[in-house]
């Protein structure tokens, strides 16, 4: 049973700027995105809800300024996982409230911005820290006494973005504030640290903490898990290192893309774990990749994630280089994405990251994953099926093991080829989650792997319509229903179409629905599939049953059934 407990407190804004809390914005989170907007609103939400009363400020009705949630334990140390902008807006706000007041007053201020060593100031203790890279620039310009006039000098052109929005709120709040009278401010100053409350939601496990935030924030969140592992990873590596470790693994995720890069960490806990997931990723990263601390946080960069990163980047975009058989193996790549599930995603950035030079293996590896995928995929094969299907080529692949052999689990067994036949021969039409996919893989290898896709909108229609017409030759052809049930569904009645026809030209007499139904208006149609048909001059059940035979080998070759 979990033993990690949770706090959630209101506070008021001096019990959150005060000793008992020292907040820093961890490596992971985003810079500093306020811009003049939001912090505008929120200057105008304070003063609107202080109101112009005279009533003593304990008198005035509470202004709720939302949730906070922390990672933190016993001590005051605080890592933000959510409220990074208001925190960060709430100190700039005050460090502009301090610019109009009395030498006194500054002083009372500053307390609530840091902890001050009369001694040695380089070790005054910040109420709040920001990200590396924007910390020192926020203690100089924004938080420390003599900051702000400095900070009016600088040239936005040498700013990061986050500092620069920074700047632009301190310079916001220094226009709003510098036609109120020091009363005025001062009764500002009051509102904002007795009279504005946070719900601070604090756990000292990171993985609850997240969690939190997901239910708390129903906006969805920009943290990740992808983030926490940045920070927690690139944390343990020396100073000296971080900036370029982090560069290299910021440039890693902007190729893939950032929704793209979080599943990564999935797929290598995958690669890592060899089962399905029982825990939260972060969890079982930390369990089955990289623990935390970790000894060796540069070689998981360079030996794991990288070269996986790369690999599932070439996969994606059919970009891979090679020496030979690059167009090959890009095409099987390119067939790998129309499968309806990611789990053979492991074993192939695993397999492609460790033979990315040896062509000829790769051909051979995606040959066969792509018949599998697209075995498992028509059999309809189920997520705990599929998972231990492919943790079993995980271990080979990290064996080494011949991948090649009747009992690999990279091959397909005698009972799963009859599997496939059994669906290929069915009511085929009625299989619409694979009908598509096998009729272009069909279509692909009739025009000998020289068709392109580029349509919007590919449909799957019947030769024998699934409601003739009276009186129309398909009822000389099909006399019965139960000859007309037994064949229209059949994958040798089905055609490709590259748009939507009218519904009332699939009933057409047989002649008619060549000319009308599956011809373009340039008199071409778009798909060998199709193109058969048009050359057929009747459609009788033994030009269909002709047709699926032909159909069904050519299916046979492509995935070696």
């Amino acid at each position: 049973m979990s033993t990690v407990t949770i706090q959630a407190n209101q506070l008021p804004i001096h019990k959150v700027f005060s000793d008992d809390f020292v907040f820093t914005i961890p490596l992971y989170q985003r810079p500093y995105a306020w811009t003049t907007e939001q912090a505008g609103e929120l200057f105008e939400d304070l003063v609107s809800a202080l109101g112009d009363s005279d009533e003593k400020i304990d008198d005035i009705n509470p202004y709720f300024l939302g949730s906070i949630v922390l990672i933190k334990g016993d001590k005051r140390d605080a890592q933000v996982v959510d409220g990074q902008q208001r925190l960060t807006t709430l100190t700039i706000l005050l460090a502009a409230l301090r610019e109009f007041v009395s030498k006194e007053d500054k002083h009372k201020i500053t307390k609530y911005l840091y902890q001050e060593d009369d001694f040695e100031p380089e070790n005054n203790i910040y109420r709040l820290t920001l990200r590396p890279r924007d910390a020192q620039f926020f203690k100089e310009y924004i938080q420390a006494e003599s900051g702000i006039d400095k900070l009016k000098q600088l040239n936005n052109k040498q700013l990061s973005d986050s500092c620069k929005n920074c700047k632009e709120n301190t310079l916001l709040f220094l226009a709003k504030l510098q036609n109120l009278s020091e009363i005025q401010i001062i009764q500002i100053f009051k509102f904002i640290t007795k009279r504005c409350f946070l719900v601070v939601v604090s756990t000292p496990d990171i993985d609850s903490a997240y969690r939190i935030f997901s239910v708390l924030n129903s906006r969805g969140m920009d943290l990740s898990h992808a983030d926490i592992f940045k920070a927690e990873i690139i944390g343990e590596i020396t100073t000296k290192q971080q900036e370029n470790y982090s560069r290299k693994w910021e440039n890693a995720e902007e190729k893939l893309g950032r929704e793209i890069f979080k599943s990564l960490f999935s797929y290598i806990r995958m690669i890592h774990g060899k089962s399905k997931p029982r825990e939260s990723i972060l969890k079982e990263f930390h369990k089955q990749v990289t623990p935390i601390p970790t000894e060796k946080p540069q070689e998981f960069i360079d030996k794991t994630l990288l070269p996986l990163a790369e690999a599932f980047y070439d996969i994606q975009h059919q970009v891979y280089e090679g020496n030979l058989w690059t167009d090959e193996i890009n095409i099987l790549f390119q067939w790998l994405q129309f499968i309806d599930n990611s789990d053979w995603i492991p074993p192939a950035i695993l397999y492609l990251s460790q033979n990315y030079n040896n062509p000829d293996l790769l051909l051979r590896f995606f040959s066969d994953l792509d018949r599998l995928a697209s075995g498992l995929m028509i059999q309809r094969a189920n997520i705990n099926e599929r998972i231990e299907r492919y943790s079993k080529l995980l271990h080979a692949i990290e064996k080494q093991e011949n991948l090649y052999t009747q009992s690999s689990p990279l091959q397909l067994s005698l009972e799963e080829k009859k599997g496939i036949f059994n669906v290929l021969k069915s009511d085929f039409y009625l299989m619409k989650k694979i009908r598509t996919y096998v009729l272009l893989r069909l279509d692909t290898a009739l025009s000998e792997g020289k068709a392109t896709y580029d349509f919007p909108n590919i449909t799957v229609e019947h030769v024998l319509p699934q409601n003739p017409y009276a009186n129309s030759n398909w009822f000389t052809w099909f006399p019965s229903q139960e000859k007309r049930d037994k064949y229209v569904h059949s994958l040798g009645n089905l055609v490709l179409l590259s748009s939507r026809k009218n519904s009332e030209a699939q009933n057409y007499d047989f002649e008619k629905k060549k000319q009308k139904y599956f011809t373009t208006k340039k008199g071409i149609c778009n798909f060998a599939l199709t193109t058969q048909v048009l050359m057929e001059k009747e459609w009788t059940p033994e030009v269909i049953e002709r047709r699926q035979k032909l159909l069904i080998e050519k299916l046979k070759k492509v995935w070696r059934l």
